[in-house]
């Protein structure tokens, strides 16, 4: 490679790894030097209402329904189902014996979560998935997190997949602790997590990343929003690779408009919260992708005349075949997993981006019955 080659190699090099690497290592450098936060019991268990929005969960919202009540937890607990425009589920709900809300028609999960906020008998409501299962005393730690002076909201932690999926999950864990070390978090994973409602605003009829939107809207205005790893949650796998494809294009692309919706907020002068942005989020979906297309692109042109690039292209290639032999369920070692794992988020990077360019933001999306 020429001197000129060799510096673009470089620079794209970092600017692929920002995300998943420069980020964390700053990260933990500045958080290192705090203490996590100390989470304590109350004396008194406030009272809580757990909502579960529902659309096509009537096989499984019976189970959900008593996982919540057999959680253990000492206080007031409301089990509130918003069904979504359901009335099936509704009914195994209502049999199971939670309070139901039956809305007219689906209007996606946003919507069910505004009205099931707006419903709730309690100021403190833990919000989580039909089709995930909490881990004893969830809910507990979640509230006890959430008491704390300035906290708005609570994300608690899915375990999810395993291999290079579960090394993502992990990966993304110790992201959110050492950023909630520093003072709050963007994590908040919609799966099962924990709300004030005086810190709750409606997510607008645009919004399809529920989530991220209220982790953003509740720093926007002030609050924080900690970290619960004690707070577990289980979720089965989506399955193949096509459902997967479709939900994290869509998620990613959807998490795009939300950064758009609030880019006030990636000033420099918003500080953490802007910070944390940029690195967790905007860098690895954007310009991260496309420093590694380009990197590709590069060492393809060179291949011919640099080890370097020769040995690049090999790891991709490696990486792709354990991709396609993992979707034809053969066995693959760790690191090949792992390898897999990294491509096929950054082939989902550029996926979301162009869903994001469509303007494809699908707020009532196709999912199969459970």
């Amino acid at each position: 490679m020429t001197v000129a080659r060799s510096a673009l190699a470089v620079a794209l090099a970092t600017s692929t790894a920002v995300g998943h690497l420069v980020y964390p290592v700053a990260l933990h450098l500045a958080a290192r030097a705090k203490r996590p936060p100390q989470v304590e019991a109350p004396p008194q268990w406030p009272g809580v209402t757990v909502l579960v929005p529902a659309y096509l969960e009537r096989g499984v919202i019976a189970a959900k329904v008593d996982n919540v009540r057999k959680n253990g937890y000492q206080g007031e607990l409301e089990v509130l189902v918003v069904a979504d425009g359901d009335p099936a589920t509704a009914d195994a709900a209502r049999a199971a014996g939670a309070r139901v809300l039956l809305l007219a028609e689906r209007g996606g999960k946003s919507q069910a979560l505004n009205a099931g906020v707006r419903a709730a008998t309690h100021d403190l409501v833990v919000i989580s998935d039909a089709n995930s299962e909490l881990e004893y005393d969830a809910i507990a730690y979640l509230v006890s997190a959430l008491l704390a002076p300035g906290t708005g909201a609570v994300a608690g932690e899915k375990l999810e997949g395993e291999g290079g999926e579960l090394a993502y999950w992990r990966f993304e864990s110790w992201i959110k602790r050492n950023e909630a070390r520093l003072g709050t978090t963007l994590g908040l994973d919609g799966g099962l997590c924990a709300v004030r409602r005086e810190a709750w605003e409606p997510i607008p009829a645009d919004i399809s990343n529920d989530d991220f939107w209220v982790a953003l809207d509740v720093m926007d205005r002030g609050w924080s929003v900690a970290y619960e790893p004690r707070a577990l949650m289980t979720e089965p796998s989506i399955g193949s690779i096509d459902l997967s494809w479709e939900r994290k294009t869509r998620v990613l692309g959807g998490g795009l408009w939300v950064m758009w919706r609030k880019k006030h907020l990636l000033s420099p002068a918003r500080g953490l919260v802007s910070a944390e942005l940029w690195g967790h989020k905007l860098w690895r979906s954007t310009l991260g992708p496309l420093s590694h297309v380009a990197l590709l692109g590069l060492a393809a042109g060179s291949a011919r005349r640099s080890r370097t690039a020769q040995v690049f292209l090999a790891g991709h290639a490696v990486a792709a075949a354990a991709l396609v032999a993992q979707e034809k369920g053969r066995r693959v070692p760790l690191p090949g997993r792992v390898a897999a794992q990294v491509l096929y988020l950054q082939v989902v990077a550029v996926g979301g981006m162009r869903r994001f360019l469509r303007g494809d933001r699908v707020l009532k999306w196709d999912k199969p019955a459970r």
